[in-house]
Parts: C-alpha cells; sequence; structure tokens
C-alpha cells in the first residue's frame, strides 16, 4: 500500500488517562524498557540497555536542548497573553543563528488569548533585561510573527528565554510546570537551545548507562534536530495524502557522517524518532545527490514529506552517504545544515538503523505511524502487552527497544 492512502483510524488504541505518566521516576534509568525482536517480546530497564546492545554498536543521540519557550505577559487589564514560540522566521538561516541574536528577532509563534491582543507592543521589566518587548507584526494562517525586543544588549534570545520562559511540557500531562520540570524534561547530554519538547527517549539515559555502554565499546554519535511543536500536531484528516507533515531544522557535523559510514557492518540504534528521522533523512539527501548532478546547494537535496517513497529505492546506505559527505567536502560544508519534512509510514523500510529506542506515542499520530513502519501489524501486539504490563506512556513515561531489518 502507498503511504499517502493510509488512513490513520487504523493506527489507533484505547489510552486511559491513567496510564499517561504525568511525571518521571526519581531515578531516570528505572524506567521499564520493552525489547522487541523477532516476534519476542522481554522486560527490562533502562539501567541495562547496554546488556540488550551488542559491542561496537553505534548509538545516535538528539542533543537538541528544550528552551522555555513559553512567555507569558500581563496587560494593563490583567488580562494574560501567552505567546508559544515555535521557529525562527525566514530572516535567520537556523535555529542557532536566530537564537544567538541580540537586541531584537523575529518569530514565530503561537498565541494564547490573541483576541484580547490588538495592536498594542507588550512590556515586561526585568532587572538583568531591563525592558522586554513584544510586537505583534503579521498574523498567518496558523501562527503569528513577533518581534521580539530587549534593552540589555549584552544578552542573546536564548538567555533571555532562560531568564523569562517557561518550559513548554506537553500538552498531554494537562499540568502547570514545575521547577522540578526544568531539569527533568531536559536530557543530560542536551547541548543546543532550539527545541520546544524534548526528545523524550533520551530522557531515560544516565552517566551510568554511558560507563556501561563503554565498558562494550558502544559508541556514542550525535546529531541535533530541534523539535517543533509539530511533533504533537495532530493528524486530523482521515487519509494521509491531506496531512502535511511538520518540518524541523536539524544539523550533522561531517564527523557523524564519517561515523556512520564506518559503521557498515555494525548496529546503528536510533535514540528516539528524531535521530531516526535525522539518520533517514541523510540517507535520502544522499540519494538526491547521486540522481541529481545539478544540486548545487544544501536546499536542492532538501527531504519532502513524500520524497522518501518517490526517489531511487535501490541504493545502498553507504553510497548514499558517501554521496553526501562527497558533496558537502565539494562544497566546503563542515556542518550539514538543513530542514526536514520527511514522514516515515507503513510500508517504509528504513536504509540506515538497526534498531529504535523509543518511547509509546500516542493514538493516531505520525510517532505510531513510525512505530507501525517498523514492526508492521506487529505495533498493536507491542502496545498490547505494554497496556496490560503496566507500562508508563508517553513523555515521561517507560520506552522500548525494537529491532528490525536493515534493507
Amino acid at each position: 500500500m502507498e503511504p499517502q492512502k493510509l488512513t490513520i483510524n487504523d493506527f489507533t488504541y484505547e489510552l486511559p488517562d491513567d496510564r499517561i505518566a504525568k511525571y518521571p521516576l526519581s531515578n531516570r534509568d528505572a524506567s521499564k524498557l520493552l525489547m522487541y525482536e523477532n516476534g519476542r517480546i522481554q522486560e527490562s530497564t533502562y539501567s541495562k540497555i547496554a546488556e540488550a546492545i551488542p559491542h561496537n554498536s553505534l548509538m545516535v543521540f538528539n542533543n537538541t536542548k528544550v528552551v522555555e519557550a513559553r512567555l507569558l505577559f500581563t496587560k494593563d487589564t490583567g488580562s494574560i497573553i501567552e505567546i508559544f514560540c515555535l521557529e525562527p522566521s525566514e530572516l535567520y538561516s537556523d535555529i542557532t543563528t536566530a537564537m544567538l541574536q541580540k537586541n531584537k528577532v523575529v518569530w514565530k509563534c503561537l498565541v494564547g488569548g490573541a483576541k484580547k491582543w490588538k495592536q498594542e507592543t507588550l512590556i515586561k521589566h526585568h532587572e538583568v533585561l531591563q525592558q522586554f518587548e513584544a510586537k505583534k507584526i503579521e498574523q498567518k494562517s496558523d501562527y503569528f510573527l513577533i518581534e521580539f525586543s530587549w534593552a540589555n544588549t549584552d544578552l542573546s534570545f536564548a538567555e533571555v528565554l532562560h531568564i523569562l520562559g517557561e518550559i513548554p511540557l506537553p500538552p498531554y500531562l494537562n499540568r502547570a510546570v514545575e521547577e522540578q520540570d526544568k531539569e527533568t524534561y531536559q536530557t543530560v547530554y542536551a547541548k543546543h537551545d532550539g527545541s520546544v519538547a524534548a526528545p523524550t527517549a533520551g530522557l531515560h539515559f544516565t552517566e551510568a548507562i554511558f560507563e556501561s555502554f563503554q565498558e562494550k565499546n558502544i559508541l556514542s554519535g550525535y546529531v541535533t534536530l530541534h523539535v517543533g511543536a509539530g511533533t504533537f500536531k495532530p493528524v486530523k484528516s482521515e487519509i494521509m495524502k491531506d496531512h502535511e507533515m511538520h518540518q524541523e531544522f536539524f544539523e550533522v557535523e561531517d564527523s557523524f557522517i564519517e561515523l556512520l559510514i564506518q559503521q557498515d557492518k555494525n548496529n546503528i540504534i536510533a535514540v528516539g524518532t528524531t535521530s531516526l528521522r535525522t539518520l533517514e533523512t541523510l540517507y535520502w539527501m544522499g540519494v538526491r545527490a547521486i540522481t541529481n548532478s545539478s544540486a548545487t546547494t544544501i536546499e536542492d537535496l532538501q527531504i519532502h514529506q513524500w520524497d522518501a517513497y518517490e526517489l531511487t529505492q535501490n541504493i545502498f546506505y553507504k553510497d548514499a552517504l558517501c554521496a553526501l559527505l562527497e558533496f558537502m567536502r565539494n562544497n566546503k560544508i563542515k556542518k550539514l545544515i538543513a530542514k526536514t519534512q520527511i514522514i516515515i509510514a507503513p510500508p517504509y523500510q528504513l536504509k540506515v538503523a538497526n534498531a529504535l529506542v523509543t518511547n509509546f506515542h500516542q493514538p493516531k499520530s505520525t510517532l505510531l505511524l513510525l512505530v507501525a513502519a517498523i514492526l508492521k501489524d506487529n505495533w498493536k501486539k507491542v502496545y498490547a502487552y505494554a497496556l496490560e504490563n503496566d507500562f508508563r506512556f508517553l513523555s515521561y513515561g517507560d520506552g522500548s527497544l525494537l529491532w528490525f531489518t536493515k534493507k
């Protein structure tokens, strides 16, 4: 079946509210780990995950950092205006550049209480920032363009958000942000500001786990994909061809692509759906580099929603990655910065990774479609087992290690 013809109602299950983990466990690596391979399900915990990973494997992590993207303004009338920063405007080439802006920046935002905000400038006073302002520039169909400005020009926008903003917890947690969320809703290896949601599969990993990896010569590699609010975007269309997949920025060093190529005969395990989407995007960018001889810029290689089903399918992953690396070197690119809109859904065959570490996802979501691409109809068996055996679901919940055969 073509993925465009999939019916989202075929990818649902009953998720009781009491199975959604509202808070994380006190010890990250105490979370349960469901392991699936060749039709068999076993249980373990994250603290023992190294025992399930073969020697010389490569674990791929997303080291994006969640930013305090929710800004609250109180008008003179007492009305609260909430501004949720989604991503920078097209004025900036990437999220990092926008985060480093000083004095002012333009951002795409959602606005809570928008009808109460006419055209006046919203103002907050702060002893460090001095004065912080938000000005509405333009209203688009599904977001506002907002210009933020601040008097203390020594501070970057990332620093401004750290001072004034709140962590944007997923809406399905249905609770207020608490002080501990600043730490618990962040991976221990988070490095680059830019996400409005955590790459939640990584929340379970601790320094002790990384030490256990070293003992087995299990390598760690890092990509940066800044998770956008679109990751929570519900699939409202009955047929997938009518659903527009969200785009997300990612960054990858050339040395990481070299590491992937060197792993030719060893396992590659993606930690989180964002890491997996990045790996698959790199493959298809390489395919495009091979098949599109006129490509001269990274934009020429960008992967859109259905490209992975329409491009040439028989190129070995190492050849594709070598072609991408050669393209970067020919164009003197050390760090690949691009956007991806790839959607991974049945009958997609993954090209780079051998396994995925991931949490349990919402019904009727594109993340569940991704899991179904790996497990085929066995996703129902896995999720039924998790529900029947007291696994905790969604961002702060337990997770799984899913093995599959790489084509």
